[in-house]
């Protein structure tokens, strides 16, 4: 008998090489490379177009409809929001989060609201049982006749029952747990995700309905598996938040079919998630004390939703030869670049102290107009005195102390109306709606130092006034 060829694949970037290597040249992870045997598949042109699991005839450019794509709704406005106004008919999505976080109890409640609807789904899941779903299912208040289990890890069996069943939504939990028994590869290899993915996306585009995968990740954060998962599907969404907090945020971070920089709020309850409609109050909830020196509100955007959040800084004398700097939340480079313009253009010595800060309720921010709002909170706590609890900050810091203007400053100051707070600072020739200033107060602002100079950082005896 022939000796059976093999290769060796890093399980975390998908790299190949003849040997074994102890270190992956192209992701540089140590101890990723494992065995794989060769799989040739059989190279009849008929056998092949017989097997495929759809096929179809090529089509003239002209011949295809060019009507808008075809969404239905989830039944969660927040859901519906990172798909892009609801599900694409014969689309392909991929969810993934840490264990725990509810990646399987929100689809399970996506599949309850869509089988309420008259939409047939079917829920495969390779990890769990029938009766463990079903045990979900009823803390979850969820029974209808539209909804079917399926517990099942081999691909072809599960490609088959769909056909024969015809859902209008699948879930397959998870990608890493099934497999095609045509190839040699243990369930979660390289191997098996690549080629599983690939005859989904064919279930999906030509099948009856669409597909959602329950993707696991790496310790790094990222979908385990090789790339070609992320990119072969059409929206990718990550499901984040602190396990030892109620609340989810649901990301997109691809969409094909919408905008990549949309989120949705959720709160884990003993009913399953909520959606939350009013996230700036959710965020805001938790401010114990609004008059602590090192709090300030600062206003964001998530894709086209204007958050408002709270930003806490804490400045203490440092015990290190080098004063720590944290930052959880937002970029460390950026608090370092905000911590040098407080240096050299406001005067403000730091280089004996320890900078913490933080972006309460767990949610990270990237977006640069939150500087102004970290700036004064780091002011505010060194100097021991307080930012107005009524006032929002808005605006990004230049190298050389100016505050520059930001994107959508209307959406933000409206969202700042609408939670009730009286001041808003932002930068100096924004181009604001003219009803906006009778019903809150504008601080147009040129450099940080006037930020401060204006009384705009307050003390204590003035809190209240």
């Amino acid at each position: 008998m022939a000796r059976q060829k093999t290769k060796w694949i890093c399980q975390q970037c998908g790299y190949e090489t003849a040997s074994y290597l102890g270190k992956c040249p192209d992701c540089e992870s140590w101890a990723s490379l494992k065995e794989e045997i060769i799989h040739h598949k059989t190279k009849d042109k008929d056998t092949l177009i017989k097997n495929a699991d759809f096929y179809m005839e090529p089509r003239l450019l002209k011949e295809v409809s060019t009507d808008e794509e075809i969404r239905f709704s989830t039944g969660y406005s927040e859901f519906d929001r990172v798909l892009g106004r609801g599900v694409v008919e014969n689309s392909l999505v991929l969810l993934g989060g840490d264990p725990g976080i509810g990646k399987s109890t929100i689809l399970l409640q996506v599949c309850g609201k869509l089988s309420e609807n008259g939409i047939k789904t079917l829920y495969i899941s390779a990890e769990e049982s029938p009766k463990q779903i079903k045990m979900r299912a009823e803390r979850l208040d969820i029974e209808n006749d539209n909804l079917y289990i399926f517990a099942q890890t081999n691909l072809n069996i599960i490609i088959e029952e769909v056909r024969k069943l015809e859902p209008g939504v699948i879930i397959i939990d998870s990608i890493q747990a099934i497999f095609d028994p045509e190839l040699s590869g243990n369930p979660g290899s390289i191997s098996q995700v690549r080629e599983c993915s690939s005859r989904l996306l064919n279930l999906a585009k030509y099948g009856s309905g669409a597909v959602f995968l329950v993707g696991h990740v790496t310790k790094e954060g990222a979908i385990a598996g090789p790339k070609l998962l992320e990119h072969v599907v059409d929206t990718v969404l990550y499901l984040e938040g602190d396990t030892y907090k109620t609340y989810r945020i649901l990301r997109t971070v691809k969409n094909r079919f919408g905008s990549t920089n949309e989120i949705g709020v959720f709160n884990m309850t003993d009913k399953g998630l909520e959606e939350v409609n009013n996230p700036s109050e959710l965020f805001l909830s938790q401010r114990s004390d609004a008059t602590a020196p090192g709090s300030a509100v600062i206003a964001t955007i998530e894709g086209t939703r204007p958050l408002l959040v709270e930003v806490q800084a804490l400045v203490g004398s440092s015990s290190y030869s080098s004063p720590r700097r944290v930052a959880t939340g937002l970029s460390h480079n950026r608090l370092l670049q905000i911590i040098a313009v407080l240096e050299n253009r406001v005067g403000l010595n730091l280089s004996d102290y320890d900078v913490y800060t933080n972006i309460v309720g767990g949610i990270s921010i990237e977006e640069p107009s939150i500087d102004l709002g970290v700036a004064l909170a780091i002011v505010s706590s060194v100097r021991n005195v307080i930012v107005d609890k009524e006032t929002v900050i808005i605006g990004e810091i230049g190298l050389t102390g100016e505050i520059r203007a930001v994107s959508n400053i209307n959406t933000r100051i409206n969202e700042a109306i609408k939670q009730g707070f009286k001041y808003a600072i932002v930068p100096e020739n924004c181009n604001l709606d003219i009803n906006i200033s009778e019903q809150i107060n504008i601080i147009s602002i040129r450099r940080i130092i006037e930020a401060i100079s204006k009384s705009i950082v307050r003390d204590k005896q003035n809190a209240d006034c």
